[in-house]
């Protein structure tokens, strides 16, 4: 039995820690330049965090330290984003700006697993250099912050693919070809140029530096955190549509910008999971647009509003331009089919993703002519290439096991005393990493009323959706301590 080596966990976990301390100290300028109260928080914050990871990686580096086995990545990835998220709650907490651990914990996880969902009922009333910091926390979980320390620490070799797996943050590279480490840096410098490319047209269209900077890292990361109480509502329709089509291509596959950055549109045009995903999106939103404007909304306004909130809820940004739960109750539960969609693979979205469905689709379809026509040769293809079987149960094994714990967290959640429209919105936003549900945690509320038990668990469920639920659904199992 290969034992599981504490010294490697320790490691990575002291590296993040420490990367996690550098971007929270940018804050403490934010702090400084509104003149903010929080700033010896995010002094402390920062410094505690810093040395935290430092002791960590300092005591537990060596000259030839062993690369990290998949059991290692799975339960050092795990733990990473717990204590990372732990970690994240301090400026809330010694501001005073979140007192509650459990909220201040729900916020945190929320921000790091781009999930959106919030417990704050006052945003604004909230220090700049506080909401920065939570709109930062989704920039830094988006792209995934263990793809940064492989990008950045290349000694861990081969060991890179064992954690990038377990992460969940390079899921389809096959394209790009080269090493993990340099398509972790080729996604990290794509995202960092849709960052800054928003950021100017932001600007260009009259929002402000620091709205800008927050909205942009909300959208690229496709988190839906915002500054303001109302989200995107009060903003004019410009920007609107630049935070939609940048929404869109954060749900795009990060490999298939990277082609046509290269040159290569052709190939990347040519993906089959970018048409499923291109063709949910005008489908839903133009069916959207249609019952709103059959029911007295004018037609431009119907067409801004259903375009956003189905980008919205497709990447599972959860940026808010309507409350949807005021719209006829057909619109409204398209809003809640799209929690169950995604976008691409290898995006920053969340949920179940594209590229799933649609092997989900063609497997039925196969299985449907294999029973027409028994004597046929027929194979499950994707972009004209042949899925393995153990591919084929492995996709149909994911979406049952996605399926099952939305099941289950609703009963849960049902069985704390929470209504059950509010039980199904809550778990499956968080375990999409959406954030606005339904019922009263829909886009005009928020999860304050939640009871604590309840947030634990969603929290939980929040971690749980941005790892795939499967690398830390089985450090549970007794097989993975036996192997």
């Amino acid at each position: 039995m290969q034992t599981i080596r504490l010294r490697i966990i320790l490691n990575l976990i002291g590296l993040v820690l420490f990367f996690e301390g550098l971007f929270m100290s940018s804050s403490i300028i934010v702090a400084i330049i509104y003149n903010g109260t929080d700033i010896y928080a995010h002094i402390y914050s920062s410094i505690i965090t810093i040395l935290s990871g430092t002791i960590l990686y300092v005591s537990t580096i060596r000259r030839n330290l062993p690369e990290a086995s998949l059991r290692d990545s799975l339960i050092a990835v795990s733990l990473s984003w717990i204590v990372m998220s732990i970690f994240g709650a301090f400026p809330y907490l010694i501001s005073g700006a979140i007192p509650r651990f459990v909220d201040a914990l729900f916020e945190s996880v929320s921000g790091f697993t781009t999930t959106g969902a919030s417990i704050l009922t006052d945003i604004e009333s909230l220090p700049k250099g506080i909401l920065f910091w939570r709109s930062l926390t989704h920039w830094i979980g988006g792209m995934g912050i263990i793809v940064l320390v492989v990008a950045v620490f290349p000694y861990f070799g081969v060991s890179a693919n064992n954690l990038s797996m377990a992460e969940g943050s390079l899921f389809s590279v096959s394209k790009l070809k080269p090493r993990v480490i340099e398509v972790a840096r080729r996604l990290w410098a794509i995202y960092v140029l849709l960052t800054v490319l928003e950021i100017i047209f932001l600007r260009a269209f009259g929002m402000n530096l620091y709205e800008s900077v927050c909205h942009s890292f909300g959208t690229v990361a496709t988190g839906g955190f915002s500054p303001k109480n109302t989200s995107i509502m009060n903003y004019p329709t410009p920007i609107h549509i630049i935070i939609t089509v940048f929404m869109f291509l954060s749900g795009v596959n990060f490999g298939l910008h990277f082609l046509l950055l290269t040159g290569r549109a052709k190939s990347a045009l040519r993906d089959q999971e970018l048409h499923l995903y291109t063709f949910i999106t005008v489908v839903a939103s133009l069916g959207v647009t249609l019952i709103l404007y059959k029911n007295g909304m004018n037609f431009g306004l119907a067409l801004r509003d259903a375009t956003f909130q189905t980008v919205s809820l497709m990447t599972c940004t959860g940026f808010m331009s309507a409350d949807y739960m005021l719209w006829p109750s057909f619109a409204w539960h398209i809003m809640f089919l799209l929690l169950f969609a995604s976008g691409c693979t290898g995006s920053t979205a969340g949920g179940i993703k594209m590229v799933r469905h649609l092997i989900a689709i063609k497997s039925i379809r196969v299985l449907i002519q294999r029973m027409i026509y028994p004597n046929s040769v027929v194979t499950v293809r994707y972009n004209n290439k042949s899925i393995d079987r153990p591919m084929v149960v492995s996709v149909f094994g994911f979406i049952f096991m996605y399926i099952g714990v939305f099941i289950l967290g609703s009963v849960i959640l049902t069985g704390t005393g929470i209504d059950i429209q509010t039980s199904m919105g809550s778990v499956a936003t968080t375990l999409g990493g959406i954030g606005p549900g339904i019922g009263t945690v829909g886009p005009a509320s928020n999860f304050f009323a939640i009871n604590d038990f309840s947030k634990f668990y969603l929290s939980f469920n929040m971690i749980l959706g941005r790892l795939e639920i499967i690398p830390l659904l089985v450090i549970f199992t007794r097989a993975f301590w036996k192997a």
